[in-house]
C-alpha cells in the first residue's frame, strides 16, 4: 500500500497525495546556454521525463530561466546551492519549483526571504537534503537555528532529525509546500533515512541515491535503492542520478517503475542471456524489436519474449502473450505457449511485429 502524502502541485503536475509517480532528471549543460540546455531538455521530454532540473550557479543562470521556460513543455526546478538570491532570481525568472540544499542555506533571514517570494508567485520548495552536505555536529553549535543535538547519532538518524527541524522553521513561516529527499550514496543509509521520515511526516517524497556513480553501478544501487522504498510504498517521485547522459537516467527510472509494476510505458520484452546454444544474432534482433517498439505506446500491456534455442523457448516463455523462439538460422512464433508459424532468422522481426499488431 502507497504511503498517502501531502499533495503539491508543480507546474501542471501533481506529486504526492496518489497522483503517479513523477520522473525527473537533470540537465547536464551550462545553464546559460540556452540552446543546449533546451536541446537536452526536449530529449529528456521525447523519452518521457515529466520534470527537470537545472544548475543554477549564478545570476546568469538563473536569469536564463526565462527563456529556457519558454521553450520546453514540463515544469523546471532551479537547483540552488549557498546563494539564497539565487532562489529568488530563479523564482522571478519563472522557475516552478526550487530545491534548497538545507546543508548550506540556513541563515533564517535568508530563508525568510526566499519564503516571501515563493508564497508571492506559488512555487513549491523541495529540501534537498544530502549526507555529503550535512553540518558536522561540531558546527551545529554555532547555527543558531538549528536547536537540534546531532551528536551520537549515524548518519541516516542526523539526516533525519535535521531534515525535520528544517522543515519545521519553514512552517513557522507558514510555508507548507514542501516536497522533500534525503539522499546518500551509500543504499542503505537512504534507505534507513526515508524510512524514518516515512513514519514521521506525510510530505511527498524525492527518492534517489545522490552521486551513484557509472550506469554499471549506479544502476544496481538506484534500482535496490530506489526499488525497495517504493515496494514499501514510500516515494512520489524519483531520480536516478548517474554519472552518464541524463537520457540514461530516464530510461532507468521507467524502467524501475515498470519493473515493479506501478506504471508502464511499453511493451516487456523478456529475452534470454543467450549461451551456446544460441545460433542466431539474438542481441541484433532484441535491439531491433526494442527500437521499433519505443514507439508503439498502444502496446504498454504487452509482454513480448525472445528466446535464442528450444531450451528457452515457449515451454519457458508460456507467460508472455506472444514470442518467437529460435534454432538454426530460423525459429517459431508462439502465442501463449502454442506454436503458430516458423519463421527464418532475417524475417522474424517483421513476421513477429504482424502478429502483435
Amino acid at each position: 500500500m502507497r504511503k498517502l502524502t501531502r499533495q503539491i502541485k508543480v507546474g501542471d503536475i501533481k506529486i504526492g497525495g496518489g497522483a503517479p509517480i513523477v520522473i525527473q532528471s537533470m540537465t547536464k549543460t551550462d545553464t546559460r546556454d540556452v540552446i543546449e540546455t533546451v536541446r537536452q531538455i526536449k530529449e529528456l521530454e521525447s523519452l518521457g521525463c515529466e520534470m527537470v532540473r537545472v544548475a543554477v550557479k549564478d545570476l546568469e543562470s538563473a536569469d536564463a530561466i526565462k527563456n529556457i521556460k519558454k521553450r520546453i513543455n514540463i515544469p523546471l526546478v532551479a537547483d540552488i546551492h549557498f546563494d539564497y538570491r539565487l532562489a529568488i532570481r530563479s523564482i522571478q525568472s519563472g522557475a516552478d519549483k526550487i530545491r534548497l540544499n538545507p546543508g548550506n542555506i540556513f541563515d533564517r533571514e535568508q530563508i525568510e526571504t526566499i519564503i516571501r517570494f515563493a508564497k508571492k508567485n506559488h512555487i513549491p520548495i523541495r529540501i534537498g537534503l544530502n549526507s555529503g552536505s550535512m553540518p558536522d555536529p561540531g558546527r551545529m553549535r554555532f547555527m543558531k537555528n538549528f536547536k537540534c543535538s546531532l551528536e551520537g547519532l549515524e548518519d541516516w538518524q542526523a539526516m533525519v532529525r535535521y531534515a525535520m527541524n528544517y522543515i519545521s522553521m519553514l512552517e513557522k513561516m507558514d510555508f507548507y509546500d514542501i516536497i522533500v529527499s534525503l539522499k546518500a550514496a551509500d543504499v542503505l543509509t537512504t534507505i534507513k533515512a526515508y524510512r524514518e521520515f516515512a513514519r514521521s511526516s506525510n510530505y511527498p517524497i524525492h527518492l534517489g541515491i545522490t552521486a551513484a556513480g557509472p550506469v554499471s553501478t549506479g544502476l544496481v544501487k538506484s534500482s535496490i535503492g530506489i526499488g525497495v522504498l517504493l515496494l514499501e510504498g514510500i516515494g512520489d517521485t524519483i531520480r536516478v542520478s548517474l554519472t552518464a547522459g541524463p537520457e540514461e537516467e530516464v530510461i532507468a527510472a521507467k524502467n524501475i517503475l515498470q519493473s515493479l509494476g506501478i506504471r508502464r510505458f511499453g511493451p516487456d520484452i523478456i529475452s534470454c542471456p543467450t549461451c551456446g546454444r544460441c545460433q542466431v544474432d539474438l542481441q541484433r534482433i532484441v535491439s531491433g524489436l526494442s527500437s521499433i517498439l519505443k514507439v508503439q505506446p498502444s502496446m504498454d500491456m504487452l509482454k513480448i519474449a525472445i528466446m535464442g534455442c528450444e531450451v528457452n523457448g515457449p515451454g519457458e516463455a508460456k507467460a508472455a502473450d506472444i514470442g518467437v523462439a529460435f534454432g538454426k538460422g530460423k525459429g517459431v512464433i508462439f502465442k501463449k505457449g502454442k506454436i503458430l508459424k516458423r519463421v527464418g532468422e532475417k524475417d522474424a522481426v517483421k513476421e513477429l511485429l504482424k502478429e502483435i499488431r
